[in-house]
């Protein structure tokens, strides 16, 4: 499939089927004049989930990221539906980036660090031209070293997203697992989400692909060929 088709992937379908319309079912069909607060929390758990079985269909592989995600939407279910303390969600919205966050800088001892499931792949960067470049230069072990670091930093920003997640779900989700007024919470809190954590999370992704892209350029001695043919080729047809 194309890097096109999986980026609108990821920011229509994947926002509407995880966020908006959970959200939405969660706030206004959770009043028991319509679903109740159990059977909005089922359909409103669904969506996600649904959406995670649909992608995995069509990209035929998982990763352990798409697992998380998974088992973060079962937990939330459990949650509410056994009435659990609510304690635990915030501790279930904090373990799931924390744990991203230790496999990132444990995949650093292994052959492929996750950071190259982040940014350095080739959807952004022309990897095989890059690293043939490399090679003939004898960078390679620098290119180990840059992306390291580039690791560090990178489970940096899903420890930050671990903490805002905690406090973010501590502070709004208050009421007992299972009533109406603890959907409406679970749903404040996924709306907040975006802005309260995703993009500040994302402004550090973003730098990190700039300090990968920086240490890249001066390694290689290339221009905007360091990019993908994909970018390179919307980049020409946009001018």
């Amino acid at each position: 499939m194309s890097t096109e088709n999986k980026k609108k992937e990821n920011i229509l379908v994947n926002l509407c089927f995880n966020i908006i319309i959970p959200a939405l079912i969660l706030s206004k069909l959770s009043k028991p004049a319509y679903l109740g607060p159990l059977w909005g929390l089922v359909i409103a758990l669904i969506f996600p989930l649904g959406y995670g079985i649909w992608d995995f269909y069509r990209s035929k592989k998982a990763n352990f990221i798409s697992i998380l995600g998974f088992v973060s939407i079962f937990f939330t279910g459990i949650i509410g539906l056994f009435q659990f303390n609510t304690e635990w969600i915030a501790v279930k919205e904090a373990t799931v980036p924390l744990v991203i966050g230790i496999m990132i800088l444990i995949s650093t001892r292994t052959k492929s660090p996750l950071v190259k499931t982040f940014i350095y792949n080739d959807q952004f960067l022309d990897i095989e031209h890059i690293e043939g470049i490399l090679n003939e230069r004898g960078n390679l072990a620098e290119l180990n070293k840059m992306l390291v670091k580039a690791s560090v930093f990178l489970a940096l920003s899903f420890f930050f997203s671990a903490i805002l997640n905690f406090v973010l779900a501590k502070v709004l989700v208050t009421s007992p697992a299972g009533t109406e007024s603890f959907n409406q919470e679970l749903s404040r809190m996924m709306v907040l989400s975006y802005p309260v954590i995703a993009l500040p999370c994302t402004v550090i992704m973003v730098v990190v692909l700039f300090y990968v892209i920086r240490s890249l350029r001066k390694l290689t001695g290339l221009g905007d060929e360091i990019y993908s043919k994909e970018l390179r080729d919307k980049a020409e047809s946009s001018k």
